[in-house]
C-alpha cells in the first residue's frame, strides 16, 4: 500500500508593516508682534540757513490792521544811510545793470537800466520818467502793513522809518507784478517765477529776525514748504543786500555834457508863486508828496525852477526825490 505524501509545512506569515502615526501639529499661538522701527528725527537745519533761522521765530495770531498808516514809518525812500541818494535810487543802482546815472545829481538818481526781474524772469528797460518809472518799482519784501500786523506796531518812529529803507527789504521788480502781491505774506503770495522763491522766503525770514517780527502758523509752514526743497538756502545778511556808493564804477557818459549840480548856496528864496500855463514849468502842488503822487518830480538847485518851490530835506539838491 502506497503511502499518502507529506503535508507541506504552514507558512509563517510576514509581519504587518506598522501603520504610519499621525503627529500632532504643534499648536499654532498668536501672530509674533513686529518689532518696532524706531523713525529717525530729522536732522536740524544747518547753522547760518533761512530754515534754522525760521525756527527761532515767535509764531503768533495776526494782530488788527487798525491804525495802520504809511507816514507811520517816515518819509518814504529817506537817505537813511547819509549817503545824499533817497533809498529808492540806492536800490536802483543795485539791482539795476547798464545803468546810467544822472550827472546832475553826483552819481545819484538813475535814469536808464536794465532789471532781471526776480519775481517774473523777465527782462525790464527801465526809464526814469513820468508814466515809465512806476514800470520798476522797489518792493518790500516784508511788506509794510504785515510788518504792523506782525509787531511793528510796537517799534519807535526811527526802527520803523530803518525797516521800511532796509536794504535787506528791498527788491527792484516789476511793477504790475508789485501790485498784485499787495501786503501779501507767504501764506497769500509767491513769485510767479518758482525758482526764486526759495531766496524769496529766505529774504522774508532774514528779515523778520532782524526786526523781532513774527509770523501766522500759516505763514510759518508756508515758508516751511517751500524750504523744504532748499533745506540749505543761506539766511541773507546786511553785508550781501546792501547798496553801492553812489556813482560808484557806474556810467554817467550818457549824461557827462550836462552841468552838474553846483555847491551848496544860501538858503532858496521864497517860494514863488506857481508859473502860468505853459510856461514849461510843471504845476505847482502843496508838497513834494502831492506833486510824486502826480507823477511830477525830481527837481534840481539850479537846473528846474521847480526846486524852489518845495523843500529839500537831506540838502543833497534834489527836492521832491521818488
Amino acid at each position: 500500500m502506497t503511502s499518502a505524501p507529506p503535508s507541506p509545512a504552514p507558512r509563517t506569515p510576514a509581519p504587518a508593516e506598522p501603520l504610519p502615526t499621525a503627529t500632532p501639529a504643534p499648536h499654532a499661538g498668536p501672530p509674533a508682534e513686529p518689532t518696532p522701527t524706531a523713525t529717525p528725527e530729522p536732522p536740524a537745519p544747518a547753522p547760518g540757513t533761512a530754515l534754522a533761522a525760521l525756527a527761532t521765530l515767535p509764531v503768533k495770531g495776526r494782530a488788527p490792521k487798525t491804525g495802520y498808516d504809511r507816514d507811520l514809518f517816515g518819509q518814504a525812500w529817506a537817505d537813511v544811510d547819509r549817503n545824499g541818494c533817497d533809498t529808492r535810487n540806492d536800490v536802483l543802482r543795485r539791482d539795476l545793470v547798464d545803468v546810467v546815472l544822472d550827472a546832475r545829481t553826483g552819481g545819484c538818481v538813475v535814469l536808464t537800466g536794465l532789471l532781471a526781474d526776480p519775481y517774473t524772469g523777465t527782462t525790464l528797460a527801465f526809464t526814469r520818467g513820468v508814466g515809465t518809472s512806476a514800470e520798476v518799482q522797489v518792493d518790500h519784501v516784508v511788506a509794510l502793513s504785515d510788518a504792523w500786523q506782525k509787531g511793528a506796531q510796537q517799534w519807535d518812529a526811527a526802527t520803523r522809518e530803518a525797516f521800511a529803507n532796509d536794504p535787506l527789504n528791498l527788491l527792484a521788480v516789476d511793477g504790475p507784478t508789485n501790485g498784485a502781491k499787495g501786503d501779501g505774506d507767504a501764506a497769500t503770495w509767491l513769485p510767479p517765477q518758482r525758482s526764486v522763491r526759495c531766496a524769496y522766503v529766505a529774504r522774508q525770514v532774514a528779515v523778520k529776525a532782524a526786526y523781532g517780527a513774527w509770523v501766522t502758523e500759516a505763514e510759518r509752514d508756508a515758508v516751511a514748504r517751500v524750504l523744504a526743497d532748499c533745506p540749505g538756502e543761506p539766511l541773507p545778511t546786511p553785508a550781501t543786500t546792501g547798496t553801492p556808493p553812489r556813482g560808484a564804477g557806474l556810467d554817467i557818459s550818457g549824461t557827462a555834457e550836462r552841468e552838474p549840480a553846483p555847491a551848496p548856496e544860501p538858503a532858496p528864496a521864497p517860494a514863488q508863486p506857481a508859473a502860468p500855463a505853459g510856461g514849461g514849468t510843471d504845476p505847482r502842488f502843496d508838497t513834494c508828496g502831492d506833486a510824486l503822487d502826480a507823477g511830477y518830480g525830481e527837481y534840481v538847485r539850479g537846473v528846474d525852477p521847480e526846486y524852489d518851490w518845495y523843500r529839500d530835506g537831506d540838502g543833497d539838491g534834489v527836492a521832491c526825490e521818488g
